[in-house]
């Protein structure tokens, strides 16, 4: 069995008004990878997208922080980030093992802004379908970290906050929380 676990902490908090903050462990057992994270103080009543980011030639990611907003506009948007904890990869929606990213089955945040998610992957097609997409099978939890993402529209974001993707506006990609995913054992 390995555990990996991530301290999230807020991003985008001054600019979005909340400090969005949680926890996430991943166990890997036999054939399966449990995931389980928990939210607090993210904006309530609304879809957050959830993934690890990292870097396809086995680079270690870092968190981003306000030092990553390279364009000055109060904002570290989704693009900024890449610099420091390379691209979006897994996903954590209701099934990580299909790397489906850019879909509406994302957690939603109770009207106290908490949401819990809990997930079990079977291992095999999430390495099959990492392998596919990033040539390597080998997920490496270790190097990577965990965003976060989703803003209400009512959050007034200038026109240099970029990375929409697709029909999803800057303000369901926008981060707004991050955790360094570790081993525990």
């Amino acid at each position: 069995m390995k555990i990996y676990e991530a301290t999230i902490v807020p991003l985008n908090e001054q600019a979005i008004g909340t400090a969005a903050h949680g926890s996430a462990l991943f166990v890997i057992n036999g054939d399966t990878l449990t995931i389980n994270i928990e939210m607090h103080a993210t904006p309530a009543n609304l879809q957050h997208w959830e993934h690890f980011h990292g870097f396809p030639d086995g680079r270690d990611a870092q968190i981003a922080t306000s030092a990553q907003d390279v364009n000055h506009d109060g904002f570290v948007d989704l693009p900024e980030t890449g610099a420091v904890s390379g691209t979006t990869m897994v996903p954590f929606n209701d099934a990580p093992h299909e790397m489906d990213i850019p879909n509406d089955a994302y957690p939603v945040a109770d009207a106290n802004g908490d949401f819990a998610y809990t997930k079990v992957v079977p291992l095999a097609a999430l390495s099959e379908k990492f392998k596919a997409t990033f040539n390597d099978s080998d997920l490496d939890l270790d190097k990577r970290v965990i965003y976060i993402h989703g803003v209400t529209d009512d959050v007034d974001l200038p026109d240099t906050v970029a990375g929409a993707v697709g029909h999803y506006s800057t303000h369901v990609t926008l981060p707004i929380a991050v955790g360094k995913i570790v081993a525990v054992k």
